[in-house]
């Protein structure tokens, strides 16, 4: 009995968080989501570049109930403050058992996953990315204008599997949970299989067991509670909601540790001049089947993304040098570079 309930625990702990490692918990959608039927896929166009086969498409429409995610709806978490409480918890947990090191989560990788999906191929991802446009007003409207701020307080696990730092209590909840559901609501009507059928539980994952399974070999099958017990009620910061991301979790991570990211919307002070972009260059439209000209319509919709790429970007690069003023030091040593720069031409205009 002893063994059956260590293996359950197990289980219910890889499947609650799907984002860290691979392989991918599967996840039974049914009752949740009532989702019938799958997306139709053209398998007659770009045969060589589909990412699935029939069998597979076939296979899928009769076992819908248990699919495998492989893309996700993140809030990216980009606060200083929180970043670097996580890391020093990482280092003191592993100060205590270095075997533990492998079952961190990489720095760059912080974030709250609001909803996970399954798309097969190119023109889902695309299907997923205007789904992820039609939830941006959606998003507008149950915020009101108001910014939405993440607190972080504590720490608990998934069945001693899952480390992970909790969401404070409060008046976030509510939006945040308002979120998560029209977000589910908006890319199940676009056909999308997505969704999980336990209730949603917003997280902040630090460590996960199942990273390295060598570790139960070596008699590692817990994550044992007093490796954390100094940062039990610790106060790790809030982050103020300002992007919600279409990532996915197979394809190969960005240089910085986060995702592959395929859009954004911005939320909050930035929304008013961005609505949605392709993290990368969109391809030219294909007009007909036959491969005529593009119409008016595909065109102004190729000019729309590339500017708001370029947006996006330029709004991306503010952010990252405003958070980057904020580091110790770093105003200091441009005031002082600039000062030095000021005095040398004093000099030169004495003589």
């Amino acid at each position: 009995m002893s063994r059956k309930r260590e293996m359950s625990e197990e289980f219910e702990a890889n499947t609650m968080d799907p984002l860290v490692d691979m392989p991918f918990a599967t996840i039974d959608i049914k009752d949740d989501c009532g989702i019938t039927d799958v997306p139709q896929i053209d398998l007659e166009k770009g045969k060589e570049d589909e990412w699935i086969s029939k069998d597979q498409i076939k296979k899928r429409k009769k076992k819908h109930k248990d699919y495998q995610p492989n893309y996700f709806l993140s809030i990216p978490i980009t606060n200083k403050e929180i970043t670097r409480g996580i890391k020093i918890l990482q280092n003191a947990i592993i100060e205590q058992d270095k075997r533990l090191a492998k079952a961190m989560a990489s720095h760059g990788s912080f974030h709250i996953t609001l909803l996970v999906m399954q798309l097969l191929n190119e023109d889902e991802v695309n299907i997923g990315v205007d789904a992820l446009l039609e939830l941006k007003p959606f998003v507008e409207e149950i915020l009101q204008g108001r910014h939405l701020m993440l607190p972080f307080q504590g720490i608990d696990t998934f069945g001693n599997q899952v480390g992970f730092v909790k969401l404070a209590e409060g008046d976030h909840i509510n939006p945040l949970l308002e979120i998560a559901e029209a977000a589910k609501r908006t890319f199940q009507e676009k056909g999308i299989l997505a969704g999980e059928s336990r209730s949603f539980k917003p997280h902040l994952t630090f460590m996960k067991l199942s990273k390295a399974p060598w570790l139960r070999k070596m008699g590692v099958k817990k994550i044992d509670p007093k490796f954390y017990e100094k940062f039990i009620s610790h106060r790790f910061g809030e982050e103020m909601v300002r992007r919600i991301d279409l990532c996915s979790m197979l394809k190969k991570k960005q240089s910085n540790g986060y995702y592959h990211c395929e859009s954004s919307i911005m939320i909050g002070e930035s929304s008013t001049i961005l609505q949605s972009y392709r993290k990368d260059t969109p391809s030219w439209p294909s007009g007909d089947k036959n491969g005529g000209e593009p119409d008016d319509a595909e065109l102004v919709k190729l000019s729309k993304r590339l500017v708001e790429n370029a947006v996006l970007k330029a709004v991306q690069q503010y952010l990252e040098e405003t958070q980057n003023k904020n580091k110790p030091g770093d105003g200091s040593s441009v005031k002082t570079e600039e000062a030095d720069r000021n005095d040398t031409d004093n000099d030169n205009d004495r003589k």
